[in-house]
């Protein structure tokens, strides 16, 4: 075990589990070197179904330099329809070759648009629309560009089977890995990880704190007119003149600002929760879901320094089983599925765990999150004071209420290695991040992460 980069380290990954050294290099240096492909979940009827009984249109779609969102927008338009009638099961990234599935309601094969950049599959239609999450999981195949020391790929895969708990499945081209689950940097903010802190903040009941934290916290990775933007806005606290400082792009922080400004007077507790209210929905809840992911990353870092194991329980954990419906080869835990471990249970739940059936968890903390005993209720309770925080702050308003929930702290998966180029490929549920894998390997600044 290694200290990790410091930009994880303020995220709360302070470890990696594999002490060679990375192979260096980078991801992303071209779009078909990040390829994703959706672990698909969603049943379809015919095409030829009843349009009464079956209105939605299903397809599959790869796509190469779309934003999901942006595509939803070009299908619509194209159509002529409402964007509201587009839907898909998960967001993919610009920079990336994706493969993805996306409905359309009331919508014939023939109507589908032919757009540059996107292969499209007509598969047939449904009931009901796609939904987020209407997925199992994603397959990576992952390009690393320029590696300083490939061949310490294999090393390293050696490193994360033994982490792991497994048994060699006896093939050459895919070998079992497990690494810690933690929420990767795009939780927080790739190039300015702040939204944690602004979940913090409101789950401290410092609505001012809140918004301060995003809209101040200039980093070295933004233009210099940002960053000077954000200092102006973090010394003088003057709305008015903010407006004309902070660049357009900046439109949730400008949404912000507005509301400041529109107050006659020093904004007060109300004031500022105003403000935050002004960035759409699923913001805020990202807000407070990366302050619980924060927490969830340092419990994790905290068990790996007591060195207790993450494929099987100890005395006091609490463990949740696998999803019974999940695809062939694809460990799904399910966390509304939970059991607590005491000491006569330990021996039966670690043979669950051995065969993939059971998980150990550490929770997202919320209203309803019951903290494990032992070691590891020791380990989430410490964090927890650490942070100023107990279950009971997550009673919040609106969108930022979370009643909390559990997750698996490991993540387990076959990997294939091909050395020329050096690529990695695995598949993983839907939640889990392919960075957590990827930064076992490289051991670079999360950036050249993608």
């Amino acid at each position: 075990m290694r200290p990790a980069h410091p930009t994880e380290q303020a995220v709360g990954m302070d470890h990696y589990v594999s002490d060679t050294d990375g192979v260096g290099g980078r991801l992303r240096e071209d779009d078909e070197h990040f390829r994703v492909r959706e672990l698909e979940r969603f049943d379809t009827e015919p095409v030829d179904a009843s349009m009464d009984a079956y209105p939605h249109l299903v397809f599959r779609a790869t796509l190469q330099g779309w934003d999901t969102n942006d595509f939803a927008s070009r299908v619509s338009d194209a159509l002529g329809i409402s964007r509201e009638r587009v839907n898909w099961a998960g967001t993919k990234d610009k920079y990336a070759v994706t493969t993805q599935l996306f409905s359309v309601y009331g919508a014939d094969p023939a109507d589908i648009p032919d757009i540059n950049g996107a292969e499209i599959e007509v598969l047939g239609r449904a009931g009901r629309n796609l939904e987020f999450g209407d997925l199992a999981g994603n397959a990576f195949e992952l390009v690393v560009s320029d590696p300083d020391r490939p061949d310490n790929a294999a090393a390293i895969t050696d490193e994360l089977h033994a982490f792991g708990g497994l048994e060699d499945q006896g093939s050459d081209e895919a070998t079992s890995i497990g690494v810690p689950n933690f929420f990767g940097q795009q939780r927080f903010g790739s190039r300015r990880p702040v939204t944690h802190e602004v979940g913090l903040a409101i789950a401290r009941g410092d609505w001012e704190g809140a918004v301060m934290a995003y809209l101040g916290n200039p980093t070295d990775a933004e233009p210099e007119s940002t960053q000077e933007a954000r200092a102006f806005v973090e010394e003088t606290r003057d709305w008015q003149e903010a407006l004309e400082r902070v660049p357009h792009r900046l439109r949730y922080e400008r949404s912000m600002i507005h509301a400041l400004a529109e107050y006659d007077g020093e904004p007060g507790p109300d004031e500022f929760r105003t403000a935050l209210e002004r960035v759409p929905s699923n913001l805020q809840r990202l807000f407070v879901h990366a302050a619980q992911s924060y927490a969830f990353n340092l419990m994790l870092s905290k068990r790996l320094e007591r060195g207790l194991p993450f494929d099987r329980p100890v005395d006091g954990d609490v463990v949740c089983f696998s999803d019974t419906d999940a695809p062939e080869g694809l460990e799904l835990p399910d966390p509304d599925r939970l059991q607590r471990v005491d000491e006569r249970r330990v021996d039966s739940v670690t043979r669950h765990c051995e065969r993939g059936r059971a998980f150990v968890t550490a929770p997202l903390v919320g209203t309803e999150t019951e903290l494990a005993d032992g070691e590891q209720g020791e380990i989430e309770r410490a964090v927890l004071d650490d942070l100023g925080l107990e279950p009971a702050d997550f009673d919040l308003p609106g969108e930022f209420h979370s009643t909390g929930t559990r997750r698996a702290i490991l993540l387990r998966t076959d990997l294939s290695l091909e050395t020329d180029p050096l690529t990695l490929s695995f598949a993983l549920p839907k939640g889990s991040y392919a960075t957590v894998v990827s930064r076992e390997y490289l051991k670079v600044d999360p950036v050249d992460l993608g």
